[in-house]
C-alpha cells in the first residue's frame, strides 16, 4: 500500500444499510492480512475512527481504493478522494462477557455495559449480537442485570428531559389492531398532561403504532423537532428510531427477529430504557392476555407485570400495569390505513367498544396517576373527553404539528385497491378470532409496508352468523399480495364458526371461503 501500511484512497457508495460497510480488492485485503467480514478501524487523516465491517469485492477495480459506505463516510467526515488508515480491530472485552452468559454466569454492571458500548459503536458484529441474544432467552437475567441492561441501553443513546411531570402509555404487543395510543394520547394531552410518546414501527406484526400514524402525519423528528412539538400540544407519537433513543434496542431487535425469539429481559429493558430517554416518569403498560398473545394467561401477564414495576422502583418511574383482553383484534381493523381510519372514526363520532373501552380504561389510569381524576374515576373522565370531542380537537392539533392534515376526514385515508371478500361458509355463533391467522393474512396482504393494505373484520367472538354473511375483507395494493393474502386465508382459520368441520384425517380442503366481487375499484 501507499505511504505506510493501511494508508489506502476511498470512493464513497450509496448503501441503505444499518451496518458501516468497506469494500475491498482481494490483493490489498491479502497485504492486510484482512479476511471478508473482519471488524476494522478506518481512521481518517484528522484522527476520527469508526469500526466497520470489511468485504473483499471483486467491484473494487482499482488497486489501494477501498469502497466506503455513505453512512460510514458520513460519521468520520470523509468524502471520495481522501485517504484513511485501515487496520484489524482488536477483539473486544465484551465477546468473553457473552461467553461468560451463554456459559450460565451472572454479569455485572459494567460487564453488561461493554456489551451494550460494543453493540453501538459496532465494535460487535451480528454473529455475536445472536450469542447474547440467545443467552438472555436461554439462560435469562435475574433483576439486578435487567436493571443493569435498562441503565447501559439508556445511556448509549440520546437522553430528552421535559420541564414539566411526563406521562406515557405501552403495549408489551402481541395483538392485531391495536391502536388505541391514537386515543389515549388526545384524551391525556387534553388533560393537560404531558404525553410525549415514542413508538416503534412494526417488526412482526401488520403494523405498529408508528406506521399507523405515519398515515395522518410525519413521525420522523429529531429531538428539537420532538420536543418542539410537545410543547405546542401537549403529546406526541412519533417513531423513537430517529430521535436515536436506546440504540442498541433496534440492532438487537434484528437479530430477535432472525432468530424468532422475543426474550422477556431484553424486552422489559428495551421499553424502560426508551421510556427513561423521553423523559418519562409516570408509565402505563399495556399487557394483553390470552392464546394468541405474548402472555398467554393472566397469571403470566401479572407476573411480568410485577417485573416492570420492580424495575420502575429502582428506575424513578413509578409503573401501573392494566392486563387487558388480547385473545382477538382491537376493533375491526389491522393494518396502518385501516386503523388510522378506524381511530380517527373513533375520535370524531363512534368506534367499536372494544377499541373505545380499552383506550379510555388505560388512559384513565394515567390521568389518575396525573391527579386529574380521583381513584376510579379516570375512566369516567377519560369517557367524557372523548364524548365532548376534546380528544379529536387535540389530535387535530398533534397531526397538525406533525405537518399532517388535520382536517382529514376517515373515508378520505386510501386503502389498497384490491379487495377480497370472506362470506361464512356456515351457519352459527363465532367462537375463535385467531391473532396469529389475521396477522398473517394482513402481512401477505402486505402491511405494514403498504400502508393500505390489511384486514376488516366485520365479526368478532359471539356474533351470530348465517351463511353467505360477509365475515372479512381483505385489502391490498398490489394483485400479487392479495393472491397472496388469499392463500394464506385458505391455509389457516382466522375466523372459526360453530359447527365447523376444523379437521380432516387424512388432510384435506374443508371449505372453500368465496369472494362475490373481488374488486380493484
Amino acid at each position: 500500500m501507499e505511504e505506510e501500511k493501511g494508508i489506502v484512497k476511498i470512493k464513497v457508495f450509496d448503501l441503505e444499510t444499518d451496518e458501516k460497510i468497506v469494500l475491498i480488492r482481494r490483493d490489498d485485503a491479502e497485504k492486510l492480512d484482512l479476511k471478508s467480514q473482519d471488524k476494522i478501524i478506518l481512521q481518517s487523516k484528522e484522527g476520527k475512527r469508526v469500526y466497520a465491517t470489511i468485504y473483499i469485492s471483486n467491484v473494487v477495480e482499482e488497486k489501494n481504493l477501498v469502497l466506503v459506505s455513505n453512512n460510514l463516510a458520513a460519521e468520520i467526515d470523509i468524502k471520495d478522494g481522501d485517504k484513511v488508515k485501515i487496520s484489524l480491530a482488536p477483539i473486544p472485552k465484551s465477546i468473553q462477557y457473552i461467553k461468560k452468559k451463554i456459559s450460565g454466569q451472572k454479569l455485572d454492571a459494567n460487564e453488561i455495559y461493554q456489551i451494550i458500548r460494543d453493540i453501538v459503536d459496532g465494535h460487535i458484529g451480528p454473529v455475536e449480537i445472536m450469542g447474547y441474544t440467545l443467552a438472555v432467552n436461554y439462560v435469562e437475567m435475574d433483576m439486578d442485570e435487567i436493571e443493569a441492561l435498562t441503565r447501559a441501553m439508556y445511556e448509549t443513546g440520546n437522553i430528552i428531559e421535559f420541564d414539566a411531570p411526563t406521562y406515557d402509555k405501552h403495549s408489551i404487543g402481541g395483538v392485531p389492531g391495536n391502536k388505541v395510543s391514537l386515543l389515549i394520547v388526545p384524551i391525556v394531552a387534553a388533560a393537560g398532561l404531558l404525553i410525549p410518546k415514542t413508538s416503534s414501527k412494526a417488526i412482526t406484526s401488520p403494523t405498529g403504532t408508528a406506521d399507523t400514524m405515519e398515515v395522518l402525519a410525519d413521525v420522523e423528528f429529531d429531538v428539537d423537532e420532538f420536543k418542539e412539538i410537545v410543547s405546542k400540544t401537549g403529546g406526541a407519537i412519533v417513531w423513537g428510531g430517529k430521535l436515536e433513543l436506546a440504540p442498541a434496542d433496534d440492532i438487537i431487535i434484528r437479530a430477535e427477529r432472525t432468530l424468532g425469539l422475543d426474550p422477556i429481559p431484553q424486552m422489559i429493558a428495551s421499553i424502560m430504557a426508551k421510556k427513561m430517554a423521553t423523559g418519562i416518569k409516570h408509565l402505563v403498560l399495556d399487557i394483553p392476555a390470552g392464546v394468541g398473545t405474548k402472555m398467554t394467561t393472566v397469571e403470566e401477564a401479572t407476573n411480568i407485570g410485577r417485573l416492570f414495576i420492580e424495575l420502575g422502583d429502582r428506575l424513578g418511574v413509578r409503573v401501573q400495569c392494566g392486563v387487558t383482553y388480547g385473545a382477538q383484534p382491537v376493533g375491526h381493523a389491522v393494518g396502518p390505513a385501516l386503523e388510522a381510519r378506524e381511530a380517527l372514526q373513533a375520535l370524531i363520532k363512534d368506534g367499536p367498544a372494544s377499541l373505545i373501552e380499552k383506550a379510555t380504561s388505560l388512559a384513565g389510569i394515567l390521568l389518575e396517576m396525573g391527579g386529574k381524576a380521583p381513584i376510579g374515576y379516570g375512566y369516567a373522565l377519560a369517557k367524557e373527553i372523548l364524548r365532548k370531542g376534546d380528544a379529536y380537537s387535540k389530535m387535530k392539533e398533534i397531526i397538525e404539528a406533525q405537518g399532517g392534515d388535520p382536517d382529514v376526514k376517515p373515508d378520505e385515508i386510501p386503502v389498497g385497491e384490491y379487495h377480497y371478500e370472506v362470506y361464512a361458509p356456515v351457519d352459527g355463533f363465532v367462537t375463535d378470532v385467531s391473532n396469529i391467522a389475521v396477522s398473517a393474512i394482513a402481512r401477505a396482504a402486505g402491511a405494514p409496508k403498504d400502508r393500505g393494505a390489511g384486514i376488516i373484520l366485520h365479526v368478532k367472538r359471539g356474533h351470530k352468523v348465517t351463511k353467505g354473511d360477509k365475515i372479512l375483507d381483505i385489502y391490498a395494493e398490489r394483485s400479487t399480495r392479495l393472491q397472496d393474502a388469499v392463500g394464506v386465508l385458505h391455509s389457516t382459520r382466522p375466523i372459526i364458526i360453530e359447527g365447523m368441520l376444523l379437521k380432516t384425517i387424512p388432510e384435506r380442503p374443508i371449505y372453500t371461503y368465496f369472494s362475490q366481487g373481488s374488486s380493484s375499484e
